[in-house]
């Protein structure tokens, strides 16, 4: 990719910023992180053409130098708009736009994804779902698993599955790893009692100090500098934020939603440690979730389908 493609990236991410007309305070500092993130600077020609309403987002579209970089900017954009969960109709008619300049004929990927619904069960190959909160008993000399044990299987298995969406050269898998963690807290919470809405969600994992935003930024970035530089996608952050927010989430609810956002920072910081000590001694496990995994049915299966 080169510095042309770049900028044209950084403008057409800046459009989608402002699509609805507005520009909060929390789209720019993503714009400027994701700036960093792919070098260059945020005051190229292209952006400033792009900021002073000269260049639109069809002509930033048409000039990228291939369909795949079409396709990247497409997601990066819907990625930018659904950072708060939700789209305007202006942002729903800007994404279309997108959608007719990459000469694609449906929603995406990430719309539809940002969209999912939260019940469900949980696409993770070969889980076995919590138990109830009473243990179970034994049975034909089977030992009892108890809830604790069973809930921490189940966010494990999440984080591990997270893991190796990260490591994944689509796209998409980057866009599909939200969804999961948030469909991980709200099963989480249900199994409490608790049924929360996406905003409730995404309410408690801003006072974790998880931004979805950031992720989705973080990866996006890294896939494309990675295939940029051929370097491996994929750095265990997947696995440690999820296997933090599991456990995270797990402590609000067995303490009845009583603790305060310093308290749940605190939380998230402890069990990220934990998690980056425990990655060493899963990184094979996830590269081979990663070689066996069906990116196609785990987003069936978040969508719904």
């Amino acid at each position: 990719m080169d510095a042309q493609d770049r900028d044209l990236l950084l403008a057409i991410c800046l459009l989608a910023a402002q699509a609805d007309g507005e520009r909060s305070e929390a789209e720019g500092a993503q714009f400027d992180r994701l700036v960093g993130q792919l070098g260059g600077g945020g005051a190229s020609a292209a952006v400033e053409r792009a900021r002073g309403g000269e260049l639109g987002a069809a002509e930033a579209m048409a000039a990228l130098s291939s369909d795949e970089l079409r396709q990247d900017a497409r997601e990066m954009a819907a990625a930018v708009i659904y950072a708060d969960g939700v789209a305007s109709e202006r942002e729903r008619v800007f994404l279309a736009g997108l959608r007719t300049g990459a000469g694609l004929a449906s929603e995406g990927t990430a719309e539809a994804l940002a969209l999912a619904p939260l019940a469900g069960p949980l696409p993770d190959p070969g889980a076995a779902p919590a138990q109830p909160h009473t243990s179970r008993p034994s049975q034909a000399g089977i030992p009892a698993v108890s809830h604790d044990a069973a809930m921490d299987e189940m966010i494990r298995r999440q984080a591990l599955l997270t893991g190796a969406l990260e490591l994944l050269p689509q796209n998409l898998a980057s866009l599909a790893i939200i969804p999961l963690q948030m469909r991980l807290v709200y099963r989480i919470g249900a199994d409490y009692g608790q049924a929360l809405d996406a905003a409730q969600i995404k309410d408690l994992l801003g006072a974790m100090g998880i931004g979805a935003a950031a992720q989705v930024f973080d990866g996006m970035a890294r896939r494309i500098l990675g295939k940029l530089a051929g370097a491996a996608a994929g750095t265990g952050v997947a696995f440690v934020t999820t296997y933090a927010l599991g456990h995270a989430a797990k402590q609000y609810y067995e303490q009845g939603r009583q603790l305060s956002q310093a308290d749940l920072r605190a939380l998230v910081a402890r069990f990220r440690g934990e998690a980056e000590a425990l990655l060493p001694r899963v990184r094979d496990e996830i590269k081979a979730q990663s070689e066996r995994v069906d990116l196609q049915r785990v987003l069936a299966a978040i969508r719904g389908g």
